[in-house]
């Protein structure tokens, strides 16, 4: 009823402002009420209130009015309509699942905290308990909460109390004595004697020591032992023994362990608590993007109903940029979380630098004067250079923000060796890096600042102003490149930033001019390619491009599929594969497998998401290359022709 009341209330306001709207928005004013009701009544209220809307729009709004008329416009408009609908529908109820995990990670987390409170307070009188019993033991006698030994140096028993009788007594089932043989008593256990003798050789020996270990036979009872050795001297200082006080420690222990267990629950609960703020950030960076493209696509089938193709392509623009900004908000936490998928290349920081400092002066504005000061003869290394200057993008937007009036900011980089001491310092392998640094006079970061600045989320700047994923995502693409980050600042004296990167041995890439579809380079000899994707509307993109450019293209749609076509007679020039595909086999695996009866074949991955294993652990076998999606289709088909040509 409430579903339908505000689906009443929004045609009655698309009514009234009838005049005010512009043609073409007839479902403008049933969006709120179709999220509304899936937001505040659930799934099957939004999904009704979602019909009725789209009736009373089709009805009342849409030429030829007061009609359900099926005119090819109408079709398109109705169908964009309802596809943002089930989109707006199924956000809604994501994120309120996401919402109701959260609290009850939560709970758990606050149930957590009560339980390590009070495991902590119990385990701290066991504790008190223990340390009070040890100021007893100076008067070792038969009433002594202590289990008491004393051995001569033969190994005979000179003195037992009571609890030592007893414990000895449960642990192994035999009851030892004044005058007896301690070890002759056990001899039917080699084991346990074993243990025992090996401790009172040592005490024996003249050594003293504590030991913690579990005593006792696994058919009887086993239990833990704080256990405490001592020679025993005579009034001239002679040894004639040992001495052993040994304290159960078997509820220490397990409370212990039962600690462990809540502290590991605690921080598996906070883990998720941070998964659950990534979800809500996400949802409503995502909830934005997704508004730009949708609204932009049904724009465009609406003026293609209407026959005006002059806006047509203002709104492809808008819904492309929509979506690239997409795919930036996905590299960058993939970089978080350290699972992006990099393509590294040999390459030359300086260089790369220089074709930069046009785009990092406007970023900065006129008030920063930027210098760059070049190390001379730098080294090249191996990383992805569009990370590689993303990273340098983020530490110089994080120093203009630091220098609010003005500034200077110095991007400098140097060769660097590391010896082992060095190394150990910045947690890296000794041996040769690249240094980029990038400084600023601002305000500088106190030292319990500096502690937190690569956690995700962390942020210094005003509400809206920074996401805190920056620094790590830059912390993320230097460590998955196999070198670190280092942050030195004081408050007042400005910050510096450096990012080290291995040494390459080599030649840096010349950087290749990307033509448009018409102009790429089109196949030669009608060449074959093979292409494995489990979504299809990719695999038919890429398949049209490639007859486009002429080549013989053969789809498979799973591992199992592609390999079957691998190991045939079918002639084979090129394999793209998306790294994850269905049905138990990946991409890497069936090119593994399919390189052993074509141990030539040129292979290219496609993929905006791998695990390290599936490429190798980030490094990719001769004559196998790697594509991040989004591209675009002019630099795959540019790609194509380079592999295929063996460069």
């Amino acid at each position: 009823m409430i579903a339908l009341i505000m689906c009443g209330a929004a045609w009655w306001l698309r009514t009234v402002l009838d005049t005010v709207f512009p043609p073409g928005f007839p479902y403008l004013t049933f969006f709120p009420a179709v999220i509304l009701s899936s937001f505040l009544l659930g799934r099957g209220p939004g999904v009704l209130a979602g019909l009725v809307c789209g009736i009373l729009a089709w009805y009342f709004f849409i030429p030829p009015f007061y009609s359900f008329a099926l005119e090819p416009g109408t079709l398109v408009a109705l169908g964009f309509y309802a596809g943002v609908v089930i989109v707006d529908i199924a956000l809604v109820h994501w994120m309120q699942l996401a919402n109701a995990r959260l609290r009850e990670e939560q709970e758990r987390s606050r149930a957590a905290e009560e339980r390590l409170a009070h495991l902590n307070g119990t385990l701290e009188q066991r504790i008190a308990a223990a340390l009070s019993e040890r100021q007893v033991l100076a008067d070792v006698v038969e009433n002594s909460a202590a289990a008491v030994t004393v051995l001569s140096l033969d190994g005979r028993v000179l003195a037992i109390n009571a609890a030592n009788v007893t414990a000895f007594e449960q642990a192994f089932g035999k009851r030892p004595s004044v005058g007896g043989d301690l070890f002759k008593l056990i001899e039917d256990m080699p084991e346990h004697q074993a243990q025992l003798r090996d401790l009172w050789a040592r005490a024996l020996a003249g050594e003293a020591f504590i030991v913690t270990q579990e005593f006792g036979d696994e058919l009887l009872t086993k239990r833990y032992f704080d256990v405490r050795f001592d020679a025993l001297h005579d009034r001239e200082g002679q040894q004639i023994g040992a001495v052993s006080t040994s304290y159960d420690v078997t509820s220490r222990m397990q409370a212990e362990a039962d600690l462990a267990a809540a502290q590991q629950q605690l921080r598996q609960s906070q883990k998720m608590e941070a998964v659950g703020q990534l979800t809500g950030g996400l949802a409503h960076d995502f909830n934005n993007l997704l508004t730009g493209i949708t609204g932009s696509l049904e724009m465009i089938a609406i003026r293609i109903g209407q026959g005006r193709m002059g806006d047509v392509e203002k709104y492809n623009a808008a819904a492309q940029a929509a979506a690239k900004r997409a795919a930036a908000l996905t590299h960058r936490l993939l970089a978080f979380s350290r699972r992006q998928t990099l393509d590294p290349k040999p390459t030359q920081p300086n260089r790369l630098i220089e074709g930069m400092l046009d785009m990092v002066q406007r970023t900065v504005g006129p008030a920063v004067e930027t210098q760059f000061v070049p190390g001379d003869e730098l080294w090249t290394t191996l990383v992805d250079p569009n990370q590689l200057e993303n990273a340098l993008l983020n530490l110089c937007i994080n120093a203009r923000d630091a220098m609010p009036d003005g500034g200077r900011l110095t991007i400098a980089t140097s060769n660097r060796m590391l010896d082992d001491r060095t190394a150990s310092l910045h947690e890296l392998e000794p041996g040769r890096y690249v240094a980029l640094c990038v400084s600023d006079n601002g305000t500088g970061m106190a030292p319990e600042v500096i502690a937190k600045a690569f956690d995700p989320f962390f942020t210094t700047k005003p509400l809206g102003v920074g996401t805190g994923l920056g620094l790590s995502m830059i912390y993320g693409f230097g460590r998955q490149s196999n070198g670190n980050v280092r942050i030195h600042s004081a408050v007042g004296d400005g910050t510096s930033v450096c990012l080290l990167l291995p040494r390459h041995v080599g030649e840096a890439e010349a950087e290749e001019e990307m033509p448009n579809l018409a102009e790429a380079p089109r196949a030669e000899h009608g060449e074959t390619v093979l292409v494995v994707d489990d979504e299809p509307s990719v695999r038919m993109l890429v398949v049209d491009v490639l007859e486009e450019l002429g080549y013989t293209a053969i789809e498979a749609n799973d591992g199992a599929a592609g390999l079957e076509i691998l190991q045939s007679d079918a002639c084979i020039d090129l394999l793209i594969s998306d790294v994850g595909l269905p049905g138990g086999m990946n991409g890497r695996q069936m090119a593994d497998a399919a390189r052993v009866g074509r141990p030539g074949l040129k292979v290219l991955f496609i993929t905006g998401y791998a695990e390290n294993a599936a490429i190798g652990n980030g490094h990719l076998a001769s004559g196998m290359h790697v594509m991040t999606k989004p591209f675009a289709m002019e630099a795959l088909a540019s790609r194509i022709r380079t592999l295929i040509e063996g460069q």
